[in-house]
This record gives structure tokens, sequence and C-alpha cells, in this order.
């Protein structure tokens, strides 16, 4: 009796601290796996947050330079003109199909629209009238705009970049480049996470799941509608409220939402973009997370349910021998059974592991991706800046071919055939001539393959200098270049070399343009292994305040629409590719001197690619 009483006793105080370990270790387990959740979240949102922001920078500074266009200029001088709209609207088309953006067209300062790239499509723009969309709006003032709406023409959705067209300094009009984002919003559907894009007045415009489309996170006041309605940012779609109720757990912010006639709570994150204007928030269900605290706390349980059953062995080991070798043997099964569990636990978690480490993989492939395209972009805006003095160099030997051309029939008509065959052949050397430039233009703009060999170093300069010369003469430089030995070659390829080369040289013109030293220095020298190339100016020289930041992405002290802050960094990465390095200083006497080192290969008779 006095056994059974104890045996009571404590199985009740069992219970009690069975109860206990229950709430608290309950909410311990749920806390820590809610942090894990929220890393792996915050991870998502970055990534989607880069890929955004990527994708819009890509066409920031094209509008400015389409807006500078002659076509462009010409209509806006002269917008009643037939043909020169008739020249404009195939000039946008043939942009627009190049760049894929969805639309491209051109407003005089009253809103209308004329001249568009789907001038000859169902939904054209031409003859519409924009004038109430903020993105005009700002531009006619004067300013770089932004604004993300659904078309009230197309009815489709796109972020819209506007910029003034300036002639003889007189804003006489707006164009606006129109960027078709549903590739992104394709990535994100049927997902781990639900991500969703929202506006400054919390309407969702972005999202993997459609249900959700054009739903207010916020309320919908009478003052958000009406500012909505004003921009027509979602023309006639339907405005509805998000059903959802947001509380907090310790530091995390949970939001339940119905769908139908299920309820789901989601973990969530959200970060605001502030060039765009949006806020993107990132949305994790938790039923895993509450999962998984229920089979840590099912586990607890059957600890301590498993303390207790030792507990009961030692209160009734002196009375029942037997019971207490079964008990024993029971206890020993459970923990095999247990042992047998937890393995299979490991294998999970063990492939769990893998397929993140495959996805770690394909991540690093696509960040491998994106840096080759901002090469791309970079070598392509460089070509932009240059456009209209490489044009100067096309036009100045088309001109002089022209007159050679009259003055050859004259001579002929004159019976004058050995003066007119000089003048063929003058014509002759500059087809040559111009047919030089565009093949240097050509190779410098392809994107390069990944293979590095033994390249001629002169060879390399002389590619450089067909490119950058139109942009020494506007800028009036001159440059001495002293490579040394003529058969110096070095460890590196050929195109991407010459866009390390072209970078730099035509920073030094920007520096030099305008000042009374416009001298440019290019000197290589041969240190045992090594080959160290050295381009100096006599321009006003790197700050100190801006040495340590000036090879980072983006990082310009460049006028707006004067590029895009990738030039250097680029070639920062692409001289690290070669195995070289590359630094800045300022040289003693004045002016900014670049220090590239590379390594010395072999002579060959044909540069790497």
């Amino acid at each position: 009796m006095k056994q059974r009483s104890s045996l009571f006793v404590g199985l009740c105080l069992l219970s009690v601290v069975c109860y206990a370990a229950i709430f608290s270790g309950r909410d311990l387990s749920t806390r820590s796996y809610m942090d894990e959740a929220s890393l792996q979240a915050g991870s998502a949102l970055r990534l989607a947050v880069s890929a955004l922001s990527g994708h819009l920078s890509r066409y920031e500074p094209l509008p400015e330079l389409i807006a500078d266009h002659d076509h462009i200029k010409q209509l806006m001088s002269d917008p009643h003109n037939q043909l020169l709209r008739d020249r404009a609207n195939i000039y946008l088309k043939e942009i627009n199909s190049l760049l894929e953006s969805s639309d491209i067209y051109v407003m005089g300062m009253n809103g209308e629209t004329i001249a568009a790239s789907n001038y000859d499509g169902p939904t054209s723009f031409v003859g519409e009238n924009f004038s109430y969309r903020p993105y005009f709006q700002g531009a006619a003032s004067g300013r770089q705009a932004r604004f993300y709406a659904l078309g009230t023409t197309s009815l489709k959705r796109g972020y819209y970049f506007a910029s003034p067209i300036r002639v003889d300094n007189r804003i006489l009009g707006v164009i606006v480049f129109k960027v078709d984002i549903d590739s992104i919003e394709a990535s994100w559907k049927d997902g781990e996470y639900k991500i969703v894009v929202s506006d400054p007045e919390g309407i969702v415009f972005m999202t993997g799941s459609p249900e959700w489309l054009y739903s207010g996170l916020l309320p919908l006041t009478t003052e958000r509608l009406k500012r909505t309605q004003a921009s027509r940012r979602y023309a006639e779609a339907v405005l509805k409220p998000l059903p959802m109720a947001e509380h907090q757990l310790g530091d995390h912010r949970l939001t339940t939402i119905e769908s139908g006639q299920t309820t789901r709570e989601y973990l969530t994150l959200s970060h605001y973009m502030q060039d765009a204007d949006w806020t993107v928030t990132v949305l994790m269900d938790t039923s895993s997370v509450h999962a998984q605290a229920r089979t840590m706390l099912a586990a607890v349980v059957l600890f301590i349910g498993l303390s207790g059953l030792v507990v009961a062995i030692l209160l009734q080991r002196r009375a029942r021998a037997m019971e207490r070798m079964r008990m024993q043997a029971d206890a020993h099964n459970e923990l095999e059974h247990r042992v047998e569990e937890r393995t299979a636990d490991l294998a999970r978690v063990n492939r769990r592991i893998e397929e993140e480490i495959g996805e770690r993989r394909l991540t690093e492939q696509k960040l491998r991706q994106t840096q080759a395209d901002l090469i791309q972009a970079g070598k392509l805006a460089g070509l932009g800046q240059m456009s209209a003095a490489l044009s100067h160099e096309l036009n100045q030997p088309l001109a002089a071919a022209k007159t050679y051309v009259d003055s050859a029939a004259m001579l002929i008509a004159r019976d004058r055939k050995d003066d007119a065959r000089d003048n063929l052949a003058r014509i002759s050397a500059l087809i040559d001539r111009m047919a030089s430039i565009s093949r240097h233009l050509r190779n410098f703009a392809r994107k390069p393959d990944e293979k590095i060999g033994s390249l001629s170093l002169a060879s390399a300069m002389a590619d450089t200098m067909e490119i950058v010369s139109a942009r020494l003469k506007v800028a009036d430089a001159t440059l001495h270049v002293d490579l040394g030995d003529p058969s110096t070659s070095v460890r590196a390829g050929s195109v991407r070399l010459q866009q390390v080369l072209v970078n730099i040289i035509t920073n030094a013109a920007d520096a030099v343009e305008g000042l009374d030293d416009r001298r440019i220095h290019v000197l290589a020298v041969r240190d045992d292994n090594k080959v160290i190339l050295t381009i100096r100016d006599h321009g006003p020289g790197v700050p100190p305040s801006i040495a340590e930041r000036i090879f980072d992405p983006f990082f310009s002290t460049k006028g707006v629409g004067r590029g895009l802050g990738l030039g250097l960094s680029i070639s920062y990465n692409i001289i690290r590719d070669f195995g070289g390095s590359i630094s800045v200083a300022n040289a003693q006497d004045g002016g900014a001197e670049f220090r590239v080192v590379l390594d010395a290969a072999p002579a060959v008779s044909e540069a790497a690619e």
C-alpha cells in the first residue's frame, strides 16, 4: 500500500513537470525555428530585391541617350512634319526591338504622343495623351522620372523611365521608355516563398500569387483611392482589400491571410526600395515551422515519459524483479526505435543539405552570368558615349569620298583618266579606313569567350587606338605611347584588354578636356616575368576621399547620363581574371596615374581572344 502511494505521488509530480515542460518548450522551440526561418526568408528577400534593382538599372540611362538622337531632336523641332514622324517611328521600333523593351514613345509638351515604337500596332500610342501621368509631369519639368503602372491603352503592366528632350537648352518634349517586368514575376510562381511588391499606397502590383494582384496591404481609404485614380496607375482594374491580420511573435512579424475557406499564417519580411518607391515583401508559410516545433515538443514529452518509466521501475525494483526485467526490455526497444527514427531524420537532413548546395551553385552561376552582362553593358555604354564622335569620324571620309566621286566624274568627262584613277584610289583608301573603324567597333562590342593566352601588347594598343581616336579628337588630347620592345607580350584576352585600355584612356580624355595640358602618356616596362603598363594624364587627379572607392560598381564622379559607373569596376575584375592587378595614384607633378601589372608571356604572331 505504501509503495502504491509513493508511486501515485511520483506520477503526480511527473505530470506537473510534463505540463510545465510542454508549455515552456512549445514557446521556446517555436521561437527557435522562427529565427531559422527568418534567416532563410531574409536571403530570399535580398535575392528578389537584387533581381529587381539589376533589371531596372539596365534601362535607366537609355531614355536620355535616345532623346539625344538626331531623329528625335529634329522631330521635336518640327513636330507636324510627317516625314520626320515616320522616320522617328521606324527608329523607335528598331531600338525597341534591339533592347527588348516593352514600348518607347515621344510626347509633346501638351502630353500628346507624336511618335511611338508601336505606331503600326493595334494598340498604337500615337495620338494618345498621357499628361496625367506623373512620369510625364516630372520629365516635362526637366527631371529624370520613374513610374510603375498598368497601361491604359495596352493594359500591360510596366515600369516607365521618362527623360526630357532638350533642343538648344530648351525642353520641347518628353521621351518614355517602358520596361516589361513580367519575366521576374513569372519566376516567383510556385516557389517556396510568396513574394509581393506594393506601391506607396500599399497596393500589390507584382506577385507570384495572381489572386492577390491589385489587393491592398493597407486600408483602401478615400485619400489613397483618390491619389491612385488621379494618376490612373491601374487603369480600370478593380482594387480590393486583402483579408489579412498581423501580430508579433517576439521580433517576428506574422501575417494571417484568408484564401477561400482556408486561413494561412506567414512569416513576413519587407524591404523598401527607395529609388523605385516600392516595398518588396517575402511571406513564408509557418506551417512547417509549427510542425517542427510540435515534433520537438513530442520528443521532449517522450523523453520525460521515458524518464518517468525509469522512475517507476526503480520504485518497484525490490518488489517485482521480473517486472523490472520486462520494463527494461521495453525501454531498450523504445530506445532502438528512437535511434532508427533519428537516423532517418539525419538522412533527410543530409538530403536537404545536398539540395541547398545545388541551389547555391546555381545561384553562383547566375551571379557569374550577371557579372558577364555587366561587363557587356559597360562596353555598350562606353560605345554609346563615343557615338557622336565616331559618327563625326565616319562622316569625314564619307564627305571626302563624295567630293572625290564628283571630281572623278568631271575628270573622266575631260578625258583626264590618270587623274580620275588617282581619285578612285583615294576613295578606296577612305573606304578601307571606314571598314577598319567599323571592324574594330564590332570586335570591341561583341562578347569575348573565356580563353586567355599570349597577346601582343603592341597589337592590342593599335586596336585600342582605332576605337579611342575619335574621343581623343573631340577632347583635343594628345596620346604619347611608348611600349618599349615591340615584341612584348602579356597573358590576357584581346577584346577584354582592349576594354580596359579604352575605359582608362577615355577617362583620361574626360579628365584633360578643356585644360591647357591635354597630354596622355602610355608606357610599358618589362620587369622580370611581369609587364607594368602605366596610363597617366595631366588632369586634376584623384581626390583622396574617393581613391578607395574608385573601383566600386556604379561609383562615378561624372554627371548624370555620362556613364553607368561600371567602367573601372569592370576593368578591375578583368585584370584580376588575367591574374594581374590594377591601382591608381596621383602623379607627383599632377594628374592621375593608373598602373596595370600583367604576367609576361612568350611572343606570338596572333593574339588570344
